[in-house]
């Protein structure tokens, strides 16, 4: 059985896009598919600070372009994206410690996920909040105390260090970062095909 890890950061459109895909391909191909939550800006200050550079000068057309593209994805996977929102770039650190809290509880997994997602490229909402992620966690039928608790403890900042070292160590440089049977690696949406055919490959 092939083995697909999904290195993720909230907040990205491009991780948001891939998400959504993501676990159907490897159920299509039955690839067992981890989620690995991981801190982005933890990866740009350390291998790839370009981010940043872009961000404060930017090329005019690219970035036009960049929204552009963003739409024509978003409307062929049939999602309703806020481009960009309020707060962006927001701090999603909290909501990735609360993604290895949900983790805990798989069957809540994708509807805490998805509600993440969508509160902040959907409805425009601050995930950085303590208000949005009780909202969202209700939603998502996770327990809010043990939430809470979980991501203000420090074995909890410590896997989220960890995953976001380990990218880095894989020759990461954003989100989202694929990687199938541990070394083949694949950055971004559009490569899912690529993903896909590396899956197809794998079952002959």
């Amino acid at each position: 059985m092939a083995k697909v890890e999904f290195f993720y950061d909230y907040s990205s459109p491009w991780t948001y896009l891939a998400f959504t895909k993501i676990d159907g391909i490897c159920q299509k191909h039955g690839a067992r598919l981890e989620w690995r939550p991981f801190l982005v800006g933890g990866v740009f200050n350390t291998v790839n600070k370009a981010v940043y550079e872009f961000r404060e000068k930017g090329v005019p057309a690219k970035h036009d372009y960049m929204k552009k593209d963003l739409r024509d994805w978003a409307r062929h996977y049939g999602l309703e994206m806020k481009l960009f929102p309020t707060v962006f770039p927001v701090n999603s650190v909290k909501a990735l410690r609360g993604a290895l809290v949900a983790l805990e509880h798989p069957d809540k997994f994708l509807a805490y996920s998805y509600r993440v997602f969508e509160a902040y490229w959907g409805e425009d909402q601050d995930i950085s909040q303590d208000h949005v992620l009780r909202s969202i966690v209700a939603d998502a039928g996770l327990d809010t105390d043990e939430y809470f608790d979980k991501i203000n403890r420090q074995d909890y900042k410590d896997r989220l260090r960890a995953n976001t070292d380990e990218v880095i160590k894989r020759g990461g440089f954003g989100t989202p970062t694929i990687y199938v049977n541990s070394d083949l690696m694949f950055f971004g949406n559009d490569r899912l095909v690529l993903v896909e055919e590396e899956l197809k490959r794998n079952k002959v």
